[in-house]
């Protein structure tokens, strides 16, 4: 820390992105990306817009936001762009707490939510997950502040039925609930239509899991008009031109194809279902997923000794330090040709743990 960082933040803990090695090349299941690179007429959309970047973007991303209205039947007033989903995590973080109202989420979770806590100096009650690593709804309906529920959950995977949640949204209508929606067209159910009765609600989303584009750095969100404009107003007074012009092209041409990654999805839920089958005869236990991964439990060490030795065999999973789930890693869904590998790495890494099939 040099001398010029405020004291107040000097213990602030950064998040710690899934790693990136560049000392060989791996079967990369650690931080949940697409395996299917964008459709031709995304790449070619992305690079047309390359004689245009002397030029500014349009700050208001209208032909995009046209484009997701037509899709999700949102008006273009209800809908919020930003450089990644996180950018509106940390837009609301700031608009919507403080003192008075805690940002309130799960234990084990998409572990930004504490660093923005920590960031913008807010308070925060973090609720424990039951014992089967679902969500406390009921813990969650005796908290005031805004509630953040990624769902499904990062990294267990496990949805929540939209009832759960709008029964959040109507316990107390002064408390703008989050659901963080970034795994939610591989499988589970989005809150979205829950907008039309609550205003209370801010669902986020993002173009990098499903639609394949977690380079190019694209979330959107669905708010009532009055959220949205605060939003609108944070975003302005940071960085107005927070989408660039290659990822708004992007998004637009990922809209425009839509079916391409609905192929996609379809093959990666596919390929959850086998890997699932294929872990347990192996005998691993896991959650059940709604997600592009799956969280499981080797049936001998602990997480990380799973971690390092996958990793002396080419395959990086995610692993965790929280001491709850530290004997659980993360499995990120790959093509048929990536998990045909994991799955060969982890036999091997058994044989060799002297671990036989149950």
């Amino acid at each position: 820390m040099s001398r010029f960082m405020r004291k107040d933040l000097a213990s602030l803990q950064a998040y710690t992105p899934g790693e990136q090695p560049q000392d060989r090349r791996y079967i990369k299941l650690n931080t949940n990306e697409s395996p299917f690179p964008p459709c031709e007429a995304v790449k070619e959309a992305a690079a047309a817009e390359a004689e245009k970047l002397h030029l500014y973007p349009d700050p208001d991303g209208g032909r995009l936001k046209r484009l997701l209205t037509e899709q999700y039947g949102v008006p273009e007033e209800q809908i919020f762009l930003s450089n990644g989903s996180d950018d509106i995590l940390n837009f609301a973080f700031m608009a919507f707490c403080d003192a008075g109202r805690p940002a309130v989420f799960p234990d084990i979770s998409y572990g930004f939510y504490q660093v923005f806590a920590d960031l913008h100096r807010i308070p925060a009650v973090v609720l424990p997950l039951l014992p089967d690593f679902t969500v406390d709804v009921e813990a969650f309906l005796a908290q005031k502040g805004m509630a953040v529920i990624a769902n499904p959950n990062s990294p267990t995977g496990i949805a929540l039925p939209a009832e759960e949640i709008e029964g959040i949204l109507a316990a107390d209508p002064e408390r703008l609930v989050l659901v963080d929606e970034a795994y939610v067209d591989f499988g589970a159910e989005s809150c979205l239509p829950l907008l039309k009765k609550y205003d209370n609600l801010l669902v986020v989303q993002t173009f990098s899991k499903y639609r394949s584009l977690a380079g190019a750095r694209l979330g959107f969100a669905f708010g009532s008009p009055d959220v949205i404009r605060d939003l609108e107003t944070i975003r302005y007074s940071t960085n107005p031109y927070n989408v660039n012009r290659m990822t708004l092209a992007a998004g637009i041409a990922a809209l425009k194809n839509a079916e391409y990654d609905r192929e996609n999805g379809r093959k990666i839920q596919k390929n959850r279902a086998m890997t699932e089958e294929a872990l347990k005869k192996l005998g691993f236990e896991m959650t059940r997923s709604s997600a592009n991964f799956l969280f499981v439990r080797p049936p001998v060490g602990d997480g990380k000794d799973y971690y390092l030795g996958m990793k002396e065999r080419g395959v990086l999973v995610r692993v965790y330090g929280n001491e709850r789930i530290r004997n659980y890693v993360r499995v990120t869904i790959g093509d048929e040709e990536q998990m045909a590998g994991f799955l060969r790495a982890t036999e091997d890494y058994l044989k060799g743990a002297g671990h036989e099939r149950g």
